[in-house]
């Protein structure tokens, strides 16, 4: 069954109050983000929002529907009647589009190399930013809390967070992470096929967000010499002591 369009799922054009306990985690790709934030959300039980998911999500309905990405009017206008429907279950967030199981076609490499297109597009930012705002206050009052991780949100999306993480890494450590989950290795021909599309897409994205250094009320996590479990562990402690 198709989903209502994201313009017509925005209740209010305006900023929707956050409800329970917030965790914002922003940070560069291959910082680790996706992997902690879900891990730190079962830990605590709560509910866990992927938000470059739908900007992936969205990407792939643009080009499902053969819209111009270098046309930012086209995108935005694409965007307003994107079905999409996120689920926010740490142990199973689906991802939806008109019906559609999309959560492993948006991680293909024609996604990942397209996305910042899309993500660069002010009013789809804007569209998806009220959303946003809704699905964690949602998912927050239901659970009573929920951990959101993507571009812009210590910043733009959740500034009121209840917990604000920049979560970073040498580029060294996040090409090495990147490509040993794209290609199975980290030897340097596999670094090398992973480099441009981590530059290029952080690149293309400090255009419009700023992701690499930390804002005022912002807690850096250097996770360049720790491991998945250390990573974890230094964002629960960080919650610890806010919640004390």
């Amino acid at each position: 069954m198709p989903q209502t369009p994201v313009s017509s799922a925005v209740s209010e054009p305006t900023d929707h109050p956050l409800s329970g306990f917030v965790v914002a985690i922003d940070g560069p790709s291959g910082s680790g983000k996706s992997s902690v934030s879900k891990q730190v959300a079962r830990t605590l039980g709560y509910a866990y929002l992927d938000t470059g998911a739908m900007y992936r999500a969205l990407t792939w309905w643009c080009l499902d529907r053969h819209v111009d990405l270098d046309d930012p009017a086209a995108v935005a206008a694409a965007a307003e009647d994107f079905p999409l429907d996120i689920g926010t279950d740490p142990d199973a967030p689906h991802v939806l589009v008109g019906g559609a199981d999309v959560a492993e076609a948006i991680r293909e490499t024609r996604i990942s190399t397209s996305v910042s297109k899309v993500a660069t597009v002010i009013p789809v930012r804007e569209l998806l930013r009220l959303l946003q705002r809704q699905l964690i206050s949602k998912a927050g009052a239901a659970r009573g809390g929920v951990v959101v991780e993507g571009r812009d949100i210590t910043t733009v999306v959740a500034p009121d967070a209840s917990v604000r993480i920049l979560l970073t890494a040498s580029e060294e450590a996040r090409l090495a992470r990147r490509s040993r989950e794209l290609h199975g290795d980290a030897d340097e021909t596999s670094v090398s096929a992973t480099r441009a599309q981590i530059v290029d897409r952080d690149r293309l994205d400090s255009t419009v967000s700023v992701f690499t250094v930390a804002a005022d009320g912002v807690t850096t996590v250097d996770t360049s010499e720790l491991d998945f479990d250390g990573s974890v562990r230094a964002v629960l402690h960080i919650v610890a002591a806010a919640r004390a």
